[in-house]
């Protein structure tokens, strides 16, 4: 049998909260002395009623949790402490261990699992190491707040010190070939068209990707309610049609009046469209088409993107959705990278998924679904 080493004060976090819940008065009167000494601070409760009431009072690190209890058992109690606070660590203290019980626990995130009776050394030795990882969950998420400051503060900063000087060129540009300031010559018009194209380029970069940083799956799960798509994709089609108009392209709709509604967020919902019909103008061929199709799919809610256009390579096609990955257009690449990875982001936070099919010369279909509201959750 393993040696268990004793307890040492340098591997104790000073004024941890300790409850034990466990209907045997003497293991919470022994295990209270032992933490006691060790200098934690330590509540105890008789059933799991009364455990859950003083969790939510004293908002303890740690839980030591007795299986076997009358009323409420230790798996129900497990369930209900991730409720309350999911950074709490639990170990389970039970004289009925068996695999069965251990590997259920554990399913229920029991940090341990200490069967009865037990020295103080084995009770110090596990408590050492559920409070440590207590203190790593922590810092954890504490790192993670301090990282989506620092994401929120690094976004203002790129929309206010770097798109805002960049607005002020472009419409200097505007005015000096607009001859407002002055006559200017063939050559110099080239050139500042030219400079102008690369810095409308620039700020799009950077209006896309303030756009990608900006799109929170959390927060846009939180945001979700029902959604009717059929006037998102009417909106879109109706404010496309001067650009479709402009490159010689037909935008039709073919969508069922009864579509049934999804849990979506309106405005990034809109934004997905707009660049999926807005890229298959773009890229399609004169006297082409551009066709939005809707339908049910095994409970989702399908929508379809058709064009007529220049198409994808195969080679192409597997990278399409990643950040900055830009898709060869003839001897050019267009666009940002951006547009298609802002795309399938709010699509997975809508637990939706993206697929494309295409050939070259052929055209593109991009196909989303959706799930769709289940009826009497519509609320």
């Amino acid at each position: 049998m393993a040696q268990i080493l004793p307890f040492s004060n340098n591997m104790k976090i000073k004024k941890a909260k300790i409850l034990i819940i466990d209907d045997e008065q003497y293991i919470c009167d022994s295990c209270s002395q032992v933490f006691v000494k060790d200098g934690y601070q330590v509540d105890t409760a008789n059933n799991g009623i009364t455990g859950l009431h003083k969790i939510r009072e004293i908002k303890p690190d740690l839980v030591l949790v007795d299986l076997k209890m009358p009323g409420m058992s230790g798996m129900e109690v497990l369930e209900e402490i991730k409720k309350i606070d999911p950074t709490i660590v639990s170990i389970v203290i039970t004289g009925y261990a068996t695999i069965e019980s251990a590997v259920e626990a554990m399913k229920r995130e029991a940090y341990d699992f200490l069967p009865k009776p037990f020295t103080p050394d084995e009770l110090r030795l596990v408590t050492h190491r559920a409070i440590k990882k207590r203190k790593l969950i922590l810092e954890t998420n504490r790192l993670r707040e301090e990282k989506d400051r620092m994401r929120e503060n690094f976004i203002s900063m790129v929309s206010h010190q770097l798109r805002t000087p960049l607005v002020a060129v472009q419409q200097y540009f505007e005015v000096i070939l607009g001859g407002m300031v002055g006559e200017v010559s063939e050559e110099q018009k080239n050139m500042l068209n030219r400079s102008k194209i690369r810095i409308d380029e620039l700020i799009q970069l950077i209006k896309e990707w303030l756009d990608f940083a900006k799109i929170d799956a959390n927060k846009l799960v939180g945001e979700l309610k029902p959604t009717n798509l059929i006037p998102i994709l009417s909106k879109i089609l109706d404010s496309l049609q001067s650009l479709a108009k402009q490159n010689n392209v037909t935008l039709k709709m073919d969508v069922p009046k009864n579509l049934a509604l999804i849990s979506g967020n309106t405005n990034v919902l809109e934004q997905v469209f707009l660049n999926l019909v807005e890229n298959s103008i773009r890229y399609n061929k004169d006297d082409g088409n551009v066709t939005i199709t809707a339908g049910m799919e095994n409970g989702y809610v399908k929508v379809e993107v058709s064009d007529t256009g220049i198409g994808i390579s195969k080679h192409d096609i597997p990278f399409i959705f990643d950040q900055f990955y830009q898709v060869k257009q003839g001897n050019r690449t267009d666009g940002t990278g951006l547009g298609l990875s802002i795309v399938k982001k709010i699509i997975d936070a809508h637990f939706g998924t993206i697929e494309v099919t295409s050939e070259l010369g052929q055209g593109t279909t991009f196909r989303i679904l959706l799930p769709k509201i289940q009826e009497g959750k519509n609320e």
